[in-house]
C-alpha cells in the first residue's frame, strides 16, 4: 500500500508564554491525508496549544507548520481555508437559527453562499429537521454538532475536533464517531484530542501521546497495541500452587485466586514467542490446567503506564 503524503508537517515546534512557561517543546508531527489522528493526553498537557497554533489562533516561538504545503505564517488565509475547528467550548450566537448561524460561518471565509452544501453538511449531522431552531433551544449535544456544521461550511479538508465529546453522554458521543467516520469517508482528514482512551482506540488509525508539552510517541494504534499493550497467558489450574516453581522463575509469573490461576506476563511478539516453551515447561513440570485464556491490556494501561514511565 502507497504511503498516504502529509497534509499536515509539523517541525520543532515549541511554544513558550511570557511568563517563561514551555507549553510545547520541540513537536514534529506529519498528519497523513485522510487518516483520523487522535492526539491523547491529560488536561494541560498541550494539546489544545498544539492544535491552536496549527489553526492560526496562537503564535508559533521556535519552528515552522505548514498545511497542504502552506506556511502558516507566510501564508494565514491559504493554509487556514483549508481547516475546519470545532473548539472545546461551545460558542454560538443562542438566539440565531442553525440555518443563518452555519450560512453566516461559512461567509466569514469569503466562501459564496451555497445552500446546497449547507443542506448536505446539516443533514449529514442529523440537524436537517433544527435547521429553523434558535441554538439556544437545542441540547448540548445538538449545540456540538451545529459547532461541527459551522466547522463544515467553507468545505475545508481537515477538521480539528477538540475534545469533541466532553460531557457529551455515551450515546451521542457514539453518533459523533459515526459522524466522523462518514466525514472521513468524504475525503476529510480528522485531527481530534481527547482524554477518553475509548474514543482514541475506538476512532483513530494512529495515535499520538503528549504529556507536559512534549510528543511522546507517534503511531498507528494497531501497531501501539502489540507494542506495549501488556498481555497475559492465565492457566486455570487443577491444584492449587503455593509458590512459582522454580522452574519457572525466568519467566514473568504470578499466583493469582489463592494458587489456582497461574499468569504469565509478556509483551509485544518476542513475549508472544515464548508461550509454547512456558507451556512445554509447566507441561514437564506434571501441572495440570483445565482451561487458559490470553488477555490484553487496553489502550488506556498503555496510557497510563507511558506516561508514569515519564512523570
Amino acid at each position: 500500500m502507497l504511503a498516504m503524503p502529509s497534509i499536515i508537517s509539523v517541525s520543532n515546534l515549541s511554544k513558550t508564554y511570557g511568563s517563561g512557561f514551555k507549553a510545547l517543546n520541540g513537536i514534529n508531527l506529519d498528519i497523513k491525508r485522510g487518516e483520523i489522528f487522535a492526539l491523547l493526553g491529560p488536561n494541560g498537557a498541550g494539546k489544545t496549544t498544539l492544535i491552536s497554533i496549527i489553526c492560526g489562533i496562537a503564535n508559533l516561538s521556535e519552528g515552522s507548520v505548514t498545511v497542504d504545503g502552506h506556511d502558516i505564517n507566510r501564508d494565514y488565509r491559504a493554509a487556514r481555508s483549508l481547516i475546519g475547528l470545532v473548539p472545546q467550548e461551545l460558542h454560538t450566537d443562542s438566539f440565531e437559527t442553525v440555518w443563518a448561524t452555519v450560512s453566516f460561518s461559512r461567509g466569514l471565509f469569503g466562501k459564496p453562499k451555497n445552500p446546497a452544501h449547507i443542506e448536505k453538511v446539516l443533514k449529514d449531522l442529523s440537524l436537517w429537521d433544527k435547521k429553523d431552531s434558535k441554538i439556544i433551544t437545542l441540547s448540548g449535544g445538538m449545540k456540538r454538532r451545529v459547532m461541527i456544521a459551522k466547522a463544515l461550511s467553507h468545505e475545508p479538508q481537515i477538521l480539528f475536533l477538540d475534545e469533541p465529546t466532553a460531557g457529551v453522554d455515551v450515546e451521542l458521543r457514539k453518533g459523533m464517531w459515526e459522524v466522523v467516520r462518514t466525514l472521513q469517508q468524504s475525503g476529510v482528514t480528522i485531527i481530534l484530542t481527547t482524554h477518553y482512551i475509548e474514543e482514541a482506540e475506538e476512532m483513530a488509525d494512529r495515535i499520538g501521546v503528549i504529556h507536559k508539552g512534549e510528543l511522546l510517541l507517534v503511531e498507528e494504534k494497531a501497531r501501539l497495541m502489540r507494542q506495549l499493550g501488556r498481555r497475559e497467558l492465565r492457566l486455570h489450574l487443577t491444584e492449587a500452587l503455593t509458590e512459582v516453581p522454580p522452574q519457572l522463575a525466568s519467566y514473568s509469573m504470578a499466583l493469582a485466586d489463592a494458587g489456582m490461576t497461574l499468569i504469565f506476563t509478556f509483551t509485544g511478539d518476542s513475549g508472544q514467542a515464548l508461550i509454547p516453551a512456558v507451556l512445554r515447561e509447566v507441561t514437564q513440570l506434571g501441572l495440570g490446567f483445565r482451561d487458559l485464556q490470553t488477555q490484553q491490556s487496553s489502550l488506556e494501561d498503555i496510557f497510563v503506564s507511558l506516561v508514569r514511565s515519564r512523570a
